[in-house]
């Protein structure tokens, strides 16, 4: 079943934003030797303080 046109676009922003992220990523951390990790990982029981967005 074909994504509405507004889906499409969403999915697009999406993409552009990861590949921004990503790309900001590899600039900030070249050269490094440890790969760039897009995701946020979830918050641990010491994180409670912590606001995060999302």
């Amino acid at each position: 079943m074909p994504e509405s046109k507004n889906q499409q676009i969403a999915a697009e922003i999406e993409k552009k934003q990861l590949d921004d992220a990503l790309e900001e990523g590899l600039e900030e951390t070249f050269p490094g030797s440890d790969p760039v990790n897009v995701t946020q990982p979830a918050p641990s029981k010491a994180d409670n303080h912590v606001k995060r967005k999302g």
